[in-house]
């Protein structure tokens, strides 16, 4: 029986063969590795990362789905884990000593943004991750200080990875083809971040951006004076959008020392 697509679960299933081989290629699955692939769906990606590698995790919410995983793949092949990804603990995942887990999926693109924070907690623990997510996140994940697309998840995902967007995907690559292109972003955790408090960054940033077309000096006040804002070398006449990831982090960090957020 066929499994229809879920709209509550942002299901857009894909099927081309040459996208799928393009992915598993820039993933470069080794049989070593500890492999957790997000939102499997019909296993299409499932079934050619299993051909390099011994055993991998899955972790599923549709029950239908997670029924159909478990008969079609031996529990010695993969291991599924039923439940919301954004709740699921990854750092409970068996890892051999000294190797860090991989992580993989194409991602609902309807909890993008919140999943994406959620598996930056794990950071740490983790080699890489490679997602197909709609383009226009990618684009702002990767986004350089200056350009329309650079934002609060800019900042704070560049805080944590080095990212780089490896290519486009067209809708038609999927059942049913969603209304908007999609991108593959791998994601390397900076072993060592700049040193800062990850919520007063995350204060920091939030209300920078809550008003974009305004100065950083108007968006910022009540949190920092202009001259604390020259302290941390920015034009307090610049906006949020032009300063970089490290300006941020000096902000933060200068609040933090005064007690702030």
């Amino acid at each position: 029986m066929k499994h229809v697509a879920r709209k509550r679960f942002g299901q857009n299933f894909l099927h081309d063969d040459q996208v799928l081989a393009d992915i598993i290629a820039a993933i470069a699955p080794a049989p070593g590795d500890t492999m957790v692939e997000i939102g499997p769906g019909l296993a299409a990606m499932t079934d050619l990362l299993l051909k390099s590698l011994p055993h991998m995790h899955v972790v599923e919410l549709d029950r239908d789905l997670v029924a159909r995983l478990e008969k079609r793949f031996p529990a010695e092949r993969l291991t599924v884990h039923a439940g919301d990804a954004l709740k699921f603990d990854f750092g409970t995942l068996p890892v051999p000593e000294g190797r860090k887990l991989r992580v993989v999926g194409n991602l609902p693109y309807n909890i993008s943004s919140p999943l994406l924070f959620h598996l930056a907690t794990f950071a740490p623990q983790v080699e890489d991750q490679h997602f197909m997510l709609q383009k226009e996140v990618v684009e702002r994940m990767v986004a350089e200080p200056g350009t329309k697309a650079y934002g609060r998840l800019s900042v704070m995902l560049q805080w944590r990875y080095r990212m780089a967007l490896m290519f486009i995907v067209p809708p038609e690559a999927f059942d049913p083809p969603p209304k908007v292109e999609s991108a593959i972003v791998r994601m390397i955790p900076i072993a060592a971040p700049l040193a800062c408090d990850e919520a007063t960054l995350s204060a920091v940033v939030q209300k920078a951006f809550s008003q974009r077309r305004k100065v950083i000096r108007n968006c910022l006040a009540g949190m920092f004076t202009e001259q604390q804002i020259l302290d941390a070398g920015i034009d307090p006449g610049t906006r949020p959008e032009t300063v970089s990831m490290e300006s941020y982090v000096t902000l933060a960090n200068s609040l933090r020392e005064r007690g702030g957020a």
